[in-house]
């Protein structure tokens, strides 16, 4: 590998953070002793006070922090050295305050915009520190990598640009999005199993008969010190970031963050996030036994066990794990799409869901979310979207009972044209109905404005002597 250029001394990405966790948070001007106090006594027991007690504290927390910090297998040294050689390869992606979104939580909230990632996801970071480390002989072989489709991206790209050969194993289920942009990169694909755990067994299989480096999308130091450049970039764009809300499959993500995180801030508060539909992290972290389902919208982060190093850095170092539901995730989907007009998947929305389930956890407080990706299928996206206007109650679905009459339909349909709404579909039922014979039943997929004009088309129709209900789904 060739020499890297480390940033500078006066780099703000190392000297302000090295100055920050070995300098006092608050100028030993700020204890003094009160003008008038002239007992030696009392001056005495002041200086002891200072000399002692306050440094004495401050030691401990400080000791204390680095005593944890050492534990951990990935270090603040390594992910500054990841920084720079990522430095010019990958994007140092805008990290911006949504004042939309703060208005709903009641929170301040800051997104990190790793959807804009060259491969729309943040997995690229610590796929590339990885490949960087490998020997000559390592990359003459090449690698094989496990994902479900980020990971994989992220390491058919940059091993591409490298030129090591690559192999992925990928779920058979892996949205098309993410199978057809890793082959793209030249990476040769085997679909294996059904969930992330079963195309790990055979990635392993093809690694000790082809004798290829694995690259491991999060139980491994370099990847996940790769990931956690993402940390020292949000609390460099944002300083009064004092909350890190980061969604959990294995843990590479939050890990790498908690330990960069924690080391520019030893009071910030971190939190994890799973769908409930695989909480393995959840289940680790509090001691709990859980099972996992076969399938989530989240799919980037469907990892049935943690990983061994990212299992005991979140235990060390992060404050909360919860869980959030698949309408959470798909609702939170359609709030950045429609408010801050960004596209992510399943897992890159997840941070927000966390916020609108577990409101009061995060209220006033100064929360960073990272996008984690967007790599979602257009198919999904779409019905998804459309999901969404229902649960808003802009896509209604009523029923209208007429008379089997000439003239009825066009009668129902004027009227809620009048009423402001738009129909989607409509459907005319005499057979497939309890209503008596010489009835027939309508049913109305329309556009409105929100719950209210729903209620203001079925005024419309009442009024005009015909029964008519919202219908369920």
């Amino acid at each position: 590998m060739s020499n890297v250029d480390f940033p500078e001394p006066d780099s703000p990405t190392i000297a302000t953070y090295s100055a920050a966790a070995t300098s006092s948070s608050r100028p030993s001007s700020t204890i003094r002793a009160p003008k008038r106090l002239t007992n030696p006594l009392a001056v005495n027991m002041l200086t002891i006070l200072r000399s002692s007690a306050v440094v004495t504290i401050a030691r401990r927390v400080a000791t204390a922090s680095i005593a944890v910090l050492n534990r951990i297998a990935v270090t603040f040294d390594d992910v500054i050295a990841a920084q720079a050689r990522l430095a010019g390869h990958v994007e140092n992606t805008p990290c911006l305050h949504s004042q939309t979104l703060s208005q709903i939580t009641g929170a301040d909230v800051y997104l990190k915009f790793e959807n804009l990632q060259f491969t729309s996801s943040f997995k690229e970071r610590g796929a590339l520190n990885k490949l960087s480390l490998l020997s000559s002989q390592q990359r003459s072989k090449g690698v094989i990598a496990v994902s479900a489709g980020n990971h994989a991206q992220g390491v058919a790209y940059h091993a591409q640009r490298l030129g090591v050969p690559a192999v992925i194993v990928m779920p058979r289920f892996s949205p098309m999005v993410k199978i057809e942009r890793t082959r793209g990169f030249g990476a040769e694909i085997v679909l294996s199993g059904d969930t992330f755990d079963d195309a790990k067994i055979e990635a392993s299989r093809l690694a000790e008969t082809r004798a290829l480096t694995m690259v491991h999308p999060y139980d491994d130091a370099d990847v996940i010190a790769g990931q956690g450049t993402i940390g020292i970039e949000m609390l460099a764009q944002q300083p009064d970031i004092d909350c890190l809300c980061v969604a959990i499959g294995g843990g590479g993500l939050i890990s790498g963050i908690a330990v960069a995180a924690h080391q520019i801030n030893p009071s910030i508060d971190i939190v994890g996030v799973q769908t409930d539909q695989f909480p393995s992290m959840y289940a680790a972290f509090k001691g709990v036994d859980m099972p996992s389902a076969n399938a989530t919208l989240a799919e980037g982060i469907a990892v049935k066990q943690p990983g061994d190093l990212t299992l005991q850095i979140v235990r060390e170092l992060v404050n909360d794990v919860v869980l959030v539901s698949e309408g959470d995730i798909e609702h939170a989907i359609v709030m950045l799409l429609e408010i801050e007009k960004t596209v992510v998947e399943g897992a890159g929305a997840t941070g927000l869901a966390a916020m609108m389930r577990h409101r009061e956890r995060f209220i006033g407080r100064k929360v960073g979310l990272i996008l984690c990706g967007g790599n979602i299928d257009p198919m999904v996206l779409a019905d998804i979207i459309e999901r969404g206007m229902v649960r808003a109650g802009r896509l209604a679905r009523i029923r209208v009972h007429t008379r089997d009459v000439p003239g009825e339909l066009a009668r129902a349909a004027t009227l809620i044209g009048q009423a402001g709404a738009n129909i989607e579909e409509v459907a005319h039922q005499r057979a497939f109905t309890t209503l008596p014979v010489q009835n027939a039943e309508l049913e109305f997929v329309l556009q409105t404005r929100g719950p209210e004009h729903i209620d203001e088309v079925l005024r419309t129709l009442h009024g005009a002597g015909l029964y008519a209900t919202t219908h369920p789904y």
